[in-house]
């Protein structure tokens, strides 16, 4: 049985971790598309929370200035001025209805990041009491 001296089987180890280190390489780059769909599917549906938690916001803000008899200013604008202006300019709607207590209705709709989706509008309604 012959034994290699030291010095080669040194050279055979680098050898063979330089083609797993591009071996590695290789696989990350093939899983790199999974993880960026992942990444951004995630983000989309963090702008998916964000823009409910506007809407919400911007109905609160609207009812309470429609029921109550002290405020100044329009219900509609006021909700309006309650989304963040980047989210807003997408597309925003606005409802209002009620006698005795007042509901107000907005929807906002949703920055898209994952292409190929349709547009998505988070809706969100508050009721307040007329003072």
């Amino acid at each position: 049985m012959t034994t290699m001296p030291f010095s080669a089987r040194l050279r055979a180890g680098r050898a063979r971790k330089d083609r797993d280190r591009g071996q590695v390489a290789m696989e990350y780059l093939g899983f790199l598309p999974l993880l960026l769909l992942v990444a951004m599917g995630a983000l989309q549906l963090g702008l998916a929370a964000y823009a409910a938690n506007q809407a919400g916001t911007a109905a609160r803000a609207g009812a309470r200035t429609a029921a109550s008899y002290d405020a100044h200013g329009d219900p509609r604008s006021t909700a309006r001025s309650a989304v963040s202006g980047w989210l807003g300019d997408g597309g925003f709607r606005y409802a209002q209805s009620g006698g005795r207590d007042i509901t107000v209705t907005v929807e906002v709709k949703v920055p898209l990041v994952v292409p190929g989706l349709d547009g998505w509008w988070a809706k969100r309604s508050a009721t307040m009491p007329r003072e």
